[in-house]
C-alpha cells in the first residue's frame, strides 16, 4: 500500500457498519458496568433487544470475549445451619420453588459476611413469586432476634397483613426457636422446613446468598460492620430488587415483575 493510500484510509469517515459496531460495543460495556460486572451474554442480549437492537446472543458473546468482559461465576457456599433441638415444621414446599402470585410462599436463610471488624450475619426473607427480597436484618450474632427482625420487615413491606403465607427455611436453631415460632404465629405465617443437611431443600435462599457473595461482597472490603450494613442494604434496594434481571421473572427485576402482575390482575378483574 502506498503512503498516500494509507493516509486516505486513515482520514476516511467510518462506515455505517463500523459506527453500528462501535455503538454496540459501547452499549455492551455500559450494561456490563451497570451490572457490576456480573451479567453474561444472555442477560446483556435481552437488555439490548429491549433497547431496540436486532442482534443474536452469539454476536454479543463474541463481542464480550473480544472486549475481555467476563461475568463472575456463582459458586456454592458452606451453610451456617445448626440443627435446633425443638421439633421441625413439616416441609410444605418439597423443592417446588414456584408461586403463582405474591405472598404465597416466602423463603429465608442466613449467611455470614467478613469485615475487618469481625463477621456480620445477614438474615433474609424472599418471595418465591418474584424473588423480591422483602425483609432482611444484619447483626454481629446469628440468633433468633435476627431472623425475627427479617420476618417482621417482610411483613411491614407487605403492609402488615400476611396471614396465610408459608415461610420455608432450613432446620437451623434460629428458625426452630420459640421466639421465631411466636413471631410467625403473630403474623399468621405457617412455617415449613426442609431436611437436615440438604441445601437443595432451600435452593432459592442458597442461590441468593451465592449471588450476593459473588456479585457484590467478594469484590469489596468492609472496614466495619456498620459499613457492611449500609453498603449491602444499598445493593439490595438500589440494584437487586430494582434492577437485577431474574430468569424466573421473564428477565425482569422483582419490583417491575410484581408491578406488571398487579396491573394485569386489575385489568382481568375489570374485564
Amino acid at each position: 500500500m502506498s503512503e498516500s493510500w494509507f493516509y486516505k484510509w486513515q482520514s476516511r469517515k467510518p462506515t455505517s457498519r463500523e459506527l453500528r459496531r462501535q455503538q454496540l460495543t459501547d452499549e455492551i460495556r455500559e450494561i456490563f458496568k451497570e451490572s457490576g460486572g456480573t451479567y453474561g451474554s444472555p442477560k446483556i442480549f435481552i437488555l439490548l433487544v429491549r433497547k431496540g437492537w436486532r442482534i443474536s446472543v452469539n454476536t454479543v458473546a463474541r463481542l464480550m470475549a473480544e472486549l475481555g468482559l467476563v461475568a463472575r461465576v456463582v459458586k456454592h457456599r458452606k451453610g451456617l445451619t445448626r440443627q435446633g433441638k425443638r421439633p421441625a415444621a413439616p416441609d410444605h414446599v418439597k423443592r417446588d420453588f414456584t408461586a403463582e402470585e405474591p405472598d404465597l410462599v416466602w423463603v429465608g436463610d442466613m449467611t455470614e459476611i467478613v469485615t475487618a471488624e469481625g463477621k456480620i450475619y445477614l438474615a433474609t426473607v424472599i418471595d418465591l413469586f418474584s424473588r423480591r427480597l422483602l425483609g432482611y436484618a444484619m447483626g454481629a450474632h446469628h440468633d433468633a432476634d435476627l431472623v425475627v427482625a427479617a420476618l417482621n420487615m417482610a411483613g411491614a413491606t407487605r403492609g402488615g397483613d400476611v396471614r396465610g403465607v408459608i415461610f420455608h427455611s432450613d432446620r437451623g436453631s434460629e428458625y426452630t426457636s420459640r421466639k421465631f415460632g411466636r413471631a410467625c404465629r403473630k403474623l399468621g405465617v405457617f412455617q415449613s422446613m426442609g431436611r437436615v443437611g440438604s441445601c437443595f431443600d432451600n435452593a432459592v435462599s442458597e442461590a441468593f446468598n451465592s449471588v450476593l457473595k459473588v456479585e457484590y461482597v467478594h469484590r469489596r472490603t468492609f472496614a466495619t460492620r456498620a459499613e457492611a450494613r449500609i453498603r449491602i442494604a444499598t445493593w439490595i434496594t438500589d440494584f437487586y430488587n430494582t434492577h437485577r434481571l431474574h430468569s424466573v421473572c421473564d428477565f425482569k427485576n422483582p419490583i417491575d415483575y410484581e408491578r406488571e402482575y398487579w396491573v394485569g390482575l386489575t385489568v382481568r378483574l375489570a374485564a
